[in-house]
């Protein structure tokens, strides 16, 4: 074999080693949580900035951390999710984003309020008209429903819009101002609650 021929063999093989394969993984989600609550700084860099190497099987796991005590642990679990999140999002890997979507979807169910939050606007990034149902679940959440309704308005299409209108039927009157303002911008008409926008937040003498 030629030495370059004999070279180029060897760096395929190592790339191989590397590099993960459609539906495969190079790193554990038990190995990727483990190196993210590393209090080392050297361990627990690079482990969330080569989070996407776990894929959907990481997202519960990083969830969980993400209310660590530590700070540090839980900003490092929150920007590993996200990494996965926008590498499953890529052109051609609708497979890992199906999967990745599942995942988060299954957290809107009973994960606490904060990472209920942050599923929301991740599915806002990588899910398809599929996720719309059960984000719009959590129109109806005190906790969580500015992020559901900011997130689904990054949906087009008319599956959200009716989302968007079905809550407002049923929402309190504190929260009706505010889906009122995003059936508007989706181009519904909506009488009895004006912007809020045009509300003064301090005593004006216009028009007096």
């Amino acid at each position: 074999m030629k030495t370059n021929e004999f070279k180029a063999g060897v760096l395929v093989a190592a790339m191989a080693t590397v590099l993960p394969g459609a539906g495969q993984s190079v790193e554990t989600a038990g190995d990727l949580v483990e190196r993210i609550k590393s209090q080392d700084d050297k361990i627990r860099g690079p482990a969330w900035q080569s989070a996407e190497v776990a894929g959907a099987p990481a997202v519960k796991p990083l969830a969980e951390v993400m209310m660590d005590p530590d700070f540090e642990v839980a900003r490092a679990a929150k920007r590993g999710l996200y990494r996965i999140v926008r590498h499953a999002g890529r052109p051609g890997a609708k497979s890992e984003a199906k999967a990745v979507t599942m995942e988060l979807v299954a957290l809107l169910q009973s994960a606490p309020a904060p990472v209920r939050r942050e599923a929301l606007w991740l599915l806002s990034e990588i899910a398809g008209d599929e996720a719309i149902a059960p984000m719009a679940v959590l129109l109806a959440d005190a906790e969580v429903r500015e992020a559901a309704r900011g997130s689904l308005m990054r949906f087009d299409g008319r599956k959200a819009t009716a989302a968007l209108k079905s809550a407002f039927a049923g929402a309190s009157e504190e929260f009706k101002p505010a889906l009122a303002e995003s059936l508007r911008e989706r181009g519904v008409k909506v009488n009895g609650y004006p912007s809020q926008k045009r509300v003064p937040c301090r005593k004006t003498t216009v028009g007096e």
